[in-house]
């Protein structure tokens, strides 16, 4: 970091080893430190200068930290407060995050983390400066109903659906199970001229073979056994607007055939019928599969592939946007807070770090649905760490480390490195405390760290706990 960055920050801590750890710190990562030993001196420093930051202590010798920080936002609403305390509950952190805290670190702190949360809370100053609000970044990026995201593949997707949208083109959205290629059929729909007509789904792989033909372009009555009255098919109930074929490539071959007259011609006859039915539609499919290779495999028609992907729109899996995780999770945050009735408004950047640090293997569904159930156990109105659902996650990243081996050469194909020194870290803590017989003092000592070293990543890796 620059010597000249321009960023003030205040420490504020009564205890004369945290403020002279804090600013050498700050000081040697190019920050401008100023020090207050105590609420009174912090108040009377704020009255001299205007601070970007505060660094403070949530316990001071002669009033709460809690009061100085409203003091601070009274004088100046744009200053970025993080408190810092050793005795931090989820009662506490709650308090000071409703009084306008952007974030709180516990001691023992991590000293790389703490700067990365001031780096963090200082970028989010000026995107605040910039957009306003996150609320105003967010409705931006709400162009398409509730595609969220202002990543770059994003943006360049939202340029791709404005383009097809001013056309009748076939469109084939292609990416992982999750991503939301419905959302991006929807959108197209939504912003084409055909908005005001009728946009039908069909789910390719969750109809029967033999009632797919019946669903896709209707039947007469007696065609078959129990067609007992006249059926109008998806495709004549699309008319004028759009039909979206997810999972296309999960299409027996049987269909694809008739599939393809229908999109080349755009008539086909019910099952049972002799009479052509005229249809003005648009295509849209999906899938999750690569349908060049199921070309090569002969279980997909090449002419259909053709006829389908005239324009393709990929979708990143979330693991390859996290820049949009923030900004999905406020959006998932803000909508079930409110279905169930909840003030919960913010969530700790704690919290989203807890988040970017999985893969999420079912990408933004499987986000929605952390967000959804974390919002109905939370018991405050901030996501904390502590609220996330995330311990059937934490067992799927820890499964079987004591017999684990960690392979070298795993790094050709790329590996997590947070998710491996979680695993070491909570192994090794684990086995202190077999060794020690639970006693936290020997484990600690076994581990050649401080007994409040060890509680602190006791608690963060919730080693012992019932969780």
């Amino acid at each position: 970091m620059p010597n000249d960055n321009p960023y003030q920050i205040l420490i504020v801590d009564d205890e004369l080893s945290m403020r002279e750890v804090l600013e050498m710190l700050l000081r040697k990562n190019g920050y401008r430190a100023t020090c207050a030993d105590s609420g009174r001196a912090a108040i009377d420093q704020m009255k001299k200068k205007r601070f970007d930051l505060l660094l403070l202590d949530i316990r001071l010798g002669d009033m709460d930290g809690i009061e100085v920080l409203k003091s601070a936002k009274d004088r100046d609403a744009d200053v970025v407060v993080i408190m810092i305390s050793a005795h931090a509950t989820a009662e506490t952190a709650v308090d000071a995050m409703n009084a306008g805290a952007y974030d709180y670190v516990p001691k023992p702190f991590d000293t790389d983390e703490l700067l990365l949360t001031i780096e963090k809370a200082l970028d989010l100053k000026n995107l605040d400066k910039e957009n306003h609000s996150l609320d105003d970044a967010l409705k931006e990026t709400l162009h398409f109903g509730r595609i969220v995201g202002n990543s770059p593949r994003m943006q360049y997707i939202y340029g791709l659906i404005r383009q097809v949208s001013e056309t009748d083109t076939s469109v084939l959205v292609t990416g992982e199970s999750g991503t939301g290629k419905e959302l991006i059929a929807r959108a197209i729909h939504e912003e084409s001229q055909r908005r005001d007509e009728p946009f039908v789904a069909i789910n390719c792989g969750g109809i029967p073979e033999t009632l797919m033909e019946s669903e896709l372009f209707g039947h007469k009555k007696g065609s078959f056994t129990g067609a007992d009255k006249d059926k109008k098919g998806l495709f004549q109930a699309a008319h004028k607007g759009s039909i979206f074929l997810d999972e296309i490539g999960e299409l027996p071959i049987p269909v694809q055939v008739k599939l393809l007259r229908a999109i080349q011609e755009r008539t086909f006859k019910p099952v049972g019928s002799n009479e052509d039915i005229s249809v003005d539609i648009r295509i849209i499919s999906a899938t999750n599969k690569n349908l060049e290779e199921e070309v090569i495999g002969g279980r997909f028609r090449e002419d259909l592939f053709y006829r389908l992907n005239v324009i393709e729109i990929k979708i990143p899996p979330l693991r390859e946007r996290k820049a949009d995780l923030r900004l999905l999770a406020q959006y998932f945050l803000d909508e079930y807070s409110r279905k169930m009735k909840k003030e919960m408004t913010k969530i700790s950047s704690y919290a989203i770090d807890l988040l970017t640090k999985y893969d999420f293997p079912d990408n933004v569904r499987e986000l929605e649905n952390l967000i959804e159930r974390s919002v109905a156990l939370s018991s405050t109105n901030i996501l904390l760490p502590d609220s996330l659902a995330m311990s059937i996650h934490k067992r799927r990243w820890v499964e079987g480390i004591k017999d684990k081996r960690y392979d070298l050469d795993e790094v050709v194909n790329g590996v997590s490195l947070d998710i491996i020194l979680v695993d070491i870290e909570r192994a090794y803590l684990e086995r202190a405390l077999e060794e020690s017989k639970g006693n936290k003092q020997k484990a600690a000592e076994l581990l050649d760290i401080n007994i409040r070293s060890l509680r602190y990543r006791l608690e963060k890796l919730e080693v012992g706990s019932d969780s």
